[in-house]
This record gives structure tokens, sequence and C-alpha cells, in this order.
């Protein structure tokens, strides 16, 4: 492999979109040590998008990275990447209330942390449906650490080609 991903300094400012074996469509920017941006481009809560939400970051061997963190919305989610190897693993954990609701959750979270806490309080937690997939990496490339342009608007059809055909 022409740049391989060794370790997390390599890591780090990498832009991934993957597709889990479900067929749904994420997109991540490891923004830097403790903190990414993310953008859903299909599955339940598609068309949902974050900036700086802080995650743990580790190294689990040479290549092979997890990030692990909890929303607002009382999601929980644990992603293992081997971007050599094109694959991802994650498990999500979604509360009652976002397998219940799932719209709810449709937004730029940034503007609406108020609104997700509330919903969290309001509805029911448990059980939580888990969400245990495999997924194929489809595009990655490094952007820098900390580059405020890389997520830097909601999802819309056909982003994710403009960003793979350099568009955007």
């Amino acid at each position: 492999m022409e740049n391989e991903i060794l370790d997390l300094q390599d890591f780090l400012g990498m832009q991934l979109i993957y597709t889990y074996d479900n067929g749904w469509e994420y997109e991540i920017y490891i923004k830097n040590e403790d903190t990414i941006d993310y953008r859903i481009h299909s599955g339940i809560v598609g068309g949902r998008w974050v900036r700086n939400q802080k995650v743990n970051l580790v190294e689990l061997t040479p290549g092979i990275f997890k990030v692990a963190w909890t929303e607002p919305t009382g999601t929980d989610v644990s992603l293992d990447f081997m971007p050599n190897k094109n694959k991802t693993h994650g498990e999500i954990f979604f509360p009652k209330w976002v397998d219940e609701h799932p719209k709810l959750t449709v937004c730029y979270q940034n503007d609406f942390i108020d609104k997700m806490h509330k919903a969290r309080n309001q509805y029911p937690t448990y059980p939580k449906t888990v969400v245990s997939e495999f997924s194929t990496i489809t595009f990655q490339q490094h952007r820098g650490i900390n580059n405020e342009n890389v997520i830097a608007q909601a999802p819309y059809q056909g982003m994710v080609n403009d960003i793979k055909t350099g568009k955007l």
C-alpha cells in the first residue's frame, strides 16, 4: 500500500467514508486526538451531522484504531478502523427513543443539544438497540488536523460522489 497508515499520527486528520454491510453510509473526519466531525448519509438517522464530538481515540495495534464516544442523545458508539484493509467494525447502541423516533436526531446536532437532552430525558432509553456491523471503507484521504472545511455542511443527495470525485 502506497500510503500505509501505521500509527496514530498517520490516522489523525483522515477523512473516511464507509458503508456498513447493512447499507448505511457514514463519513468521519478524525479532526485531532480527541475530536471528530461526522455526517450520516443513509440509514435510520441519515441526514444527521455533528462537529466537534469529543471521543476516546486509541491505537489498538499498528494500523488499527478505536474511536468511541457517547452522544448527547445517549447513543454510544465504538468503531474500530482498519484503514489499510479498507474495513471497519462498528457497534452502535441506540437508546430506545432514538430507535423509535430517529428523525428527532436528523439535524445539525450542534445547534440542537438542548433538544437532544430533552428527548433523551422525555422518552425511554432502554432497551437499547445494538447495531454491530462490519463496513467497507470506500474513500479515505488525509485532510490535515483541525481542518474546519472537511465537515462544514449538511449531507445532501450526491454528496458522497462529490467528495469522491474531488468536487467537495
